[in-house]
């Protein structure tokens, strides 16, 4: 990479100075910290910055904070937003003494719209969509005299979020002879430009990737078709990153400064979101994990170290038990069989050995006499279990086949 440039879509390395200046005593220090356990999973270095544990639950209370203080007194705000961002905007509003009102979906989660009304804010259902929202926070702005707090296109933003950038490069010091690389989650961009931005003067050598879901892929579109992109739709369990379109300034940025975008699967995410869980006792949103997927799915190439912004932690009670349900499944250790056999005393009973001779733990059973696709003699049980690994699962469906049990994963 070349000689950073010293503006950039409005952006310098002073202001991303400034910012962490501004921020002092505002957010929670979140250094970065090797975790031994994921690093002997995954066979290299793994170095987690934990932004989910920063106040608000994720990096967003930086650009609000940013750029919400440096506002004339007594001017109120307006922002659109399902998670993140209405909660750093309601914090930061909070802290500098304004009121601020936040558009969200009609669908928000509950644990989010309760979070961003306990920091202050007032919050309109804007409708069934964001861009719906964006709207409306707009036209209030106009309307009551607000000033409309954009989520990532905006130079203050995307400096707030830089700090990320300059504390990792205080923090962390990569080995000499060996490729560093930092993931960090891309949405509408403003967290992965404004850390580009940051390292690349602070830490030229290091390699920046940023990681988007598959089904929200708008940055890695808008560089491949080499203009911003809009995408007709996303589908995502990542919230935090599913967005349309990312930022012209954030676009710049990305293009001049980051070596990489990648996508991650669904899969690929919750299991990322799991192994957070279980390795680091982390609780992570999805958007936040997609950095730790990458890695986990090979998509990192090299045995150098493998720096992880976790973005978030602002995960919905109710996404997270299906999202370890869905992490399970995909590792390999949870399983639904359709098992078919015939209806005659102590059959069950013959059945249920069978799964604990495999070492298979029932975790839910439901039992059926009738169907479509059972004989007059028949009986279907659908069974839940766990099991070890995706071998254990293939070898367990193929023993109770064997036993003269009809058994298929369902």
């Amino acid at each position: 990479m070349n000689t950073p440039p010293h503006e950039l879509a409005g952006v310098t390395l002073e202001a991303i100075e400034d910012a962490q200046r501004r921020l002092a005593g505002i957010i929670r220090p979140t250094p970065a910290r090797v975790a031994d356990s994921l690093s002997r999973a995954l066979g290299r270095s793994i170095v987690l910055k934990p932004e989910h544990l920063q106040r608000a639950g994720s990096f967003k209370i930086r650009g609000a904070y940013n750029r919400i203080s440096q506002l004339p007194p007594g001017v109120d705000v307006v922002a659109a937003s399902a998670g993140n961002h209405a909660q750093g905007v309601a914090l930061a509003s909070s802290l500098t003494g304004r009121h601020s009102t936040i558009y969200m979906p009609d669908a928000a989660s509950l644990p989010k719209i309760k979070a961003t009304e306990g920091y202050g804010a007032t919050v309109v259902f804007g409708g069934a969509a964001l861009d719906d929202c964006l709207g409306k926070a707009r036209a209030h702005a106009d309307r009551e005299g607000a000033v409309f707090v954009p989520p990532f296109n905006d130079p203050l933003i995307i400096a707030g979020q830089g700090t990320v950038g300059l504390e990792l490069a205080a923090e962390f010091t990569p080995p000499p002879g060996e490729v560093t690389t930092i993931l960090i989650p891309v949405g509408g961009g403003g967290l992965v430009a404004g850390a580009a931005f940051a390292l690349r003067h602070r830490m030229p050598s290091v390699r920046i990737v940023g990681v988007e879901a598959e089904g929200a892929a708008s940055m890695r579109r808008s560089l491949d078709a080499g203009v911003l992109t809009t995408l007709d739709i996303v589908s995502t369990m990542a919230d935090g990153i599913a967005l349309k379109a990312p930022g012209e300034l954030t676009l710049a940025i990305v293009r001049e400064l980051v070596d990489d975008v990648i996508t991650v699967t669904e899969e690929e995410i919750s299991q990322a979101v799991l192994l957070l869980l279980e390795r680091a006792k982390a609780v992570v949103e999805p958007s936040g994990a997609v950095g730790l997927a990458a890695v986990m799915a090979g998509k990192v190439p090299g045995a150098g170290p493998a720096v992880i912004v976790l973005s978030g932690g602002n995960v919905d009670p109710l996404l997270l038990t299906n999202i370890i349900r869905h992490g399970l499944s995909a590792a390999g250790r949870y399983m639904r069989l359709r098992i078919v056999f015939k209806d005659r005393p102590g059959s069950l009973a013959a059945l249920t050995a069978a799964l604990a001779a495999l070492g298979l733990n029932v975790l839910d059973v439901e039992h059926h006499r009738t169907g479509v696709a059972l004989g007059i003699d028949e009986v279907e049980v659908l069974v839940t279990v766990e099991t070890r690994n995706p071998d254990h699962r293939a070898d367990a469906v193929r023993s109770l086949s064997e036993q003269g049990f009809r058994a298929e994963m369902v």
